[in-house]
């Protein structure tokens, strides 16, 4: 697990969002398992400026940060900080 990776991790946990489960994946991810009830659409509608909100208390140098959020099955991902192959869509 990378210092910026923890350190969203320790924000995450400090902002007692209720219910959500919050685990790193790999060096390079977050993984969020969202609690019933919640609306997937709604969460990643407001996601980037929760996102935002808590990143303000981050004083290291931010680094590509994927969060997977997963509910009933289902999983969505968002990227921080994203490198040039994260906004590279075109097809080859």
């Amino acid at each position: 697990m990378n210092a910026y990776q923890q350190k969203w991790i320790n924000v995450l946990n400090s902002a007692n969002i209720k219910d959500w489960k919050i685990k790193p994946l790999d060096d390079d991810a977050i993984v969020v398992d969202l609690p019933q009830g919640s609306s997937m659409d709604t969460i990643m509608e407001n996601l980037p400026d929760v996102i935002a909100t808590l990143s303000l208390d981050i004083t290291i140098p931010g680094e590509r940060l994927k969060f997977i959020l997963r509910h009933n099955g289902e999983h969505r991902e968002y990227i921080l900080n994203p490198t040039d192959e994260d906004l590279n869509t075109s097809k080859k």
